[in-house]
């Protein structure tokens, strides 16, 4: 059947979303799913999906499912959250089973694919930080190819087990020091996926994109990856 735009009541309670439809008189052919951070919300992301205005694709931002403990504020991707009792700092490998099942299951698989009728070939995960970590674990998981994954400082963790490698396309990006995305993630990450294109920023740090010639790698992947009848415009949009 041919694909429709979602609605917020084809997701199961309590999920919490925000659905950015294509430019008017444009069809959705694509649904690009955006994944936020570690203590921020999916409105973040609402906003990202917005400026891309990506032609004939639908953005959905999901918020993680649990929120933060002591009132932080924010959400997170993990099963649990665990500190190491003398720096008092988070573990970074949470383990993400909780939502590679929401992700993978009750919003690819019921949702867009079963309810919606979307090929996963025109679905694309895009993540930052912990939310990278959460769109390359489910890509993983899935026994079918996706449109891609792209994870901004987000690597494949060690809680994920690697058996056989993925055919989704993986763009990885991360700064040129201060960062998660080192030699060996790098490396985990072509063990376990079959095309990976790595980005090195010139910048310190993992952050988002906040000019257009950092923008552009993502930009060119979209162009890649996106079904499109009218072309996807490459590095015409800034954020951060």
């Amino acid at each position: 059947m041919p694909s429709r735009l979602p609605t917020p009541t084809d997701f199961p309670s309590p999920f919490i979303l925000s659905i950015t439809p294509p430019p008017p008189s444009q069809q959705p052919v694509n649904i690009l799913l955006l994944l936020h951070g570690l203590g921020d919300t999916n409105a973040s992301f609402t906003t990202l999906g917005t400026q891309l205005a990506l032609p004939e694709t639908a953005c959905i931002s999901l918020q993680a499912p649990t929120p933060l403990p002591f009132d932080l504020g924010g959400f997170h991707w993990g099963d649990d959250l665990q500190f190491d009792s003398a720096t008092g700092q988070m573990d970074v490998d949470l383990g993400f089973k909780k939502a590679v099942d929401m992700i993978g299951r009750d919003v690819i698989e019921s949702v867009l694919m079963e309810k919606c009728g979307y090929s996963p070939r025109n679905i694309i995960l895009f993540g930052f930080g912990q939310g990278g970590m959460a769109a390359v674990a489910t890509a993983h998981s899935l026994e079918f190819e996706l449109g891609g994954v792209v994870s901004i400082g987000g690597p494949l963790l060690s809680s994920c087990s690697v058996n056989g490698k993925s055919t989704t396309p993986t763009l990885v990006l991360g700064g040129s020091s201060n960062t998660v995305i080192t030699k060996s993630a790098v490396s985990r990450f072509r063990t376990a996926f079959q095309t990976v294109q790595y980005h090195k920023w010139g910048k310190s740090g993992d952050g988002m994109p906040g000019n257009r010639e950092e923008m552009l790698p993502i930009m060119k992947f979209f162009a890649r990856r996106l079904r499109s009848r009218s072309g996807v415009p490459e590095g015409s949009v800034e954020v951060g």
